[in-house]
Parts: C-alpha cells; sequence; structure tokens
C-alpha cells in the first residue's frame, strides 16, 4: 500500500490493551504513523496537540467516554475523520455517534480488513481532491480487484460479492500467495478471537470459486493447502 509522504497519522483512542496494539501493529504494517492513548482524557490531549488525519475511537472508556470525547473535539472545531468502535448490537450508540459528529462507526468484533478498508476510505474522502496516486488494483487471471473502492470484476464484467467474501478474498490478496491458515482467517475476517469448529472459511471459498474461477471444481488461482490452509496464486 503506498502513502504520500509523510504517512497519513492516525490516532486510536481504545482502553483494551491487547487490541490497541493489535491495531497499532497493522496499521502501521500499512504505512500509517500512528498514536495510542488509553482513556478520553488522554485521547482528547493528543488529538489536540497532534491534530491526526483520523483517529478511532471506542466509545466505553474510562472516565471521559467516547461521546464526551468526539462532542468535545467538534466542538473545538477538529474537523478530521473520526471512525467509532461500537459494541455488537448497540444501534443507539451508533446513532448517538454519528449524531455527534462520527463519520463512520466499525462494530465489535471486527474484521481486520473491513477496519482497514474504512480507513482507507475516509482518508480518501477526506483528504487533499488533487495530488493522489492512483489506486493500487490487484489482479489474477481474468479477475480484477480495487480494494478500495471495493469491487470485483471478472473479464470487465462486475462481480457481486457478499461483504464478508470480499474481505476473505482481501485476506488473500493481502497475504500474497503465502499460505494463510483457516484460523488465521477466521481472525482476519470475522474477527474471532480463539480457535472455533467451524466450516465458514470452506463454504465461502466455494463460493469464491464458483464466482471468480473458469472451473471451480480444479481452481487455478485461489488454491488449496492439504492440512494448512488457503492461498492465492497469481496474485
Amino acid at each position: 500500500m503506498t502513502h504520500r509522504d509523510p504517512p497519513s497519522r492516525i490516532l486510536v483512542i481504545e482502553d483494551n490493551p491487547d487490541l490497541a496494539f493489535g491495531l497499532r501493529n497493522n496499521l502501521e504494517i500499512e504505512g500509517y504513523a500512528v498514536d495510542v492513548a488509553d482513556d478520553g482524557a488522554r485521547g482528547l490531549e493528543l488529538l489536540r496537540a497532534t491534530v491526526p488525519d483520523l483517529v478511532i475511537l471506542d466509545l466505553m472508556l474510562p472516565g471521559l467516554d467516547g461521546f464526551r470525547v468526539l462532542s468535545e473535539a467538534r466542538q473545538a472545531g477538529c474537523d478530521m475523520p473520526i471512525l467509532i468502535l461500537t459494541a455488537r448490537g448497540e444501534e443507539t450508540d451508533k446513532v448517538r455517534g454519528l449524531k455527534l459528529g462520527a463519520d463512520d462507526y466499525v462494530t465489535k468484533p471486527f474484521g481486520l480488513l473491513e477496519l482497514l478498508a474504512r480507513v482507507e476510505a475516509l482518508l480518501r474522502r477526506f483528504g487533499p481532491p488533487t495530488g493522489e496516486p492512483p489506486r493500487a488494483l490487484e489482479a489474477f487471471g481474468d479477475v480484477e480487484i480495487d480494494p478500495a473502492a471495493r469491487t470485483v470484476t471478472r473479464a470487465g464484467q462486475l462481480v457481486e460479492l457478499a461483504p464478508k467474501e470480499l474481505d476473505l478474498l482481501l485476506a488473500l490478496v493481502r497475504h500474497r500467495g503465502a499460505v494463510v491458515s483457516r484460523l488465521e482467517l477466521l481472525r482476519e475476517v470475522w474477527g474471532y478471537e480463539s480457535a472455533v469448529t467451524s466450516r465458514t472459511v470452506d463454504t465461502h471459498i466455494a463460493v469464491l470459486r464458483k464466482k471468480l474461477e473458469a472451473d471451480p471444481a480444479s481452481p487455478r488461482y485461489i488454491l488449496t493447502s492439504r492440512k494448512a490452509g488457503y492461498r492465492l496464486a497469481g496474485s
């Protein structure tokens, strides 16, 4: 992934140390500069001091919660995009956050690729209108993927993929031909925290092959590595 020089700066305000570490690590791998705050007061202080390009804000924070951080940031004139993290099923939190000025939200537990795609989309939407480098496309066979736009074409025709089908395909693309275990894919795409017995990955792989392979029964690109996982050839 190619970014402007200097890289976009992201502030993560999250009190769960494991999640904060994972977010920081993966965002830095993608080329972003990252600051982390583990409570709302410190997050608001860093937001004002560093003026990041984007904020990832957990709503449930100790002391000064995410709603207060969001409200005070907007009242102070901070206009960078803010992506909120909400608990699963808390529709009222999403609505309240958006009304207070959030630009997007991701529901916990979330897939890493979904969050990265939303971060990139927000930075692109709120970034400078000119001088942007062309979007990087991925391709294998007659399939072309635009990760930023989250679109897939085959022989020039748009292929309709469900969100998790696309996330799974992007996970394989991101690993650049390396074998990815089912457990890794479950963690990256579905946000599972520990090993589970599931045919979810296999089922979604079968659907991807049906939609993207000329002969799904003998795939050329979406390949199985026996007892290890899956990999994408020619990416």
